[in-house]
């Protein structure tokens, strides 16, 4: 894996770390093929619960590098139609698997960036942090999952809004059309984007200090239901909880929960 992404594994938790910052950390070849490798491997090993998503530098992603478009690659559409798609097996990745996914995402966030954000489960940013579409600027479309995941997050309506104009969202503005978490500050740009990577690694330790599966398994209910109709998701639904409760983790938590209400009662 080349050093365009660091990725580290500790205690349960997967740590993919965008690593261009000089291009605010904008996807080129390099990158692609090291978000897709880094994807499957931290969705694919069993030690693996949990997965935070964080970059260096000021910003969390610019989405394309578009200097690298137009210089190294020469504008191919035939060539950047086949990076969007190795970028897309990373995002399928993580939205298929059923381990959850929290993104720090300090400084901007803009045109594909915003896909990498929304293949998370949850996702914190700082209170300078802004984010938006962007791509008619340079005359592009939505890539990377934006058109796909934009409207389940915040509405069809908003979705049209910020794709069709030229706009930034801040950090107030995105907690509140649930496009991310939560937001928060620090009393300069570096000492933000230090508090934001540190609380989505407290997130991810959430996740891992209860019941990790059973987080995973409802990030995969959640993720996968436009897939089924009403009735087929109750369905999978009842499978999944009867399923759950077979899991010796279940089964002491619900031993533990008993005892301790009989207790409270007596």
């Amino acid at each position: 894996m080349s050093d365009a992404i660091l990725f580290a594994v500790e205690e349960g938790m997967a740590r993919l770390t965008l690593n261009r910052p000089a291009r605010l950390n904008a996807f080129n070849a390099d990158l692609a093929h090291a978000w897709k490798e880094a994807t499957a491997e931290a969705t694919s090993r069993p030690d693996v619960k949990a997965i935070l998503i964080d970059a260096s530098g000021p910003a969390f992603c610019a989405g394309g590098d578009v200097i690298d478009m137009a210089t190294t690659m020469g504008a191919s559409g035939t060539e950047i139609t086949a990076l969007a798609e190795v970028i897309n097996a990373g995002i399928r990745s993580l939205t298929e698997s059923t381990v959850p996914v929290v993104a720090a995402a300090h400084g901007t966030t803009a045109g594909g960036g915003l896909g990498i954000l929304l293949s998370s489960d949850y996702a914190v940013v700082g209170s300078r942090s802004k984010l938006g579409s962007l791509y008619a600027n340079i005359g592009l479309t939505p890539d990377l999952s934006v058109s796909a995941q934009l409207a389940r997050a915040v509405g069809q309506r908003r979705a049209l809004q910020l794709v069709l104009q030229d706009r930034l969202l801040s950090a107030a503005e995105a907690v509140e059309w649930g496009l991310v978490a939560e937001a928060v500050a620090g009393e300069d740009a570096a000492a933000e984007a230090a508090l934001v990577r540190a609380r989505g690694e407290e997130i991810a330790r959430f996740w891992l200090a209860g019941a990790a599966d059973a987080y995973g398994q409802a990030k995969r209910l959640v993720r996968s239901q436009p897939e089924r109709s009403f009735v087929e998701q109750l369905s999978e639904e009842a499978r999944s909880i009867g399923a759950a409760l077979e899991t010796p983790d279940a089964q002491a938590r619900v031993a533990a929960f008993a005892a301790a209400s009989a207790k409270k009662a007596s």
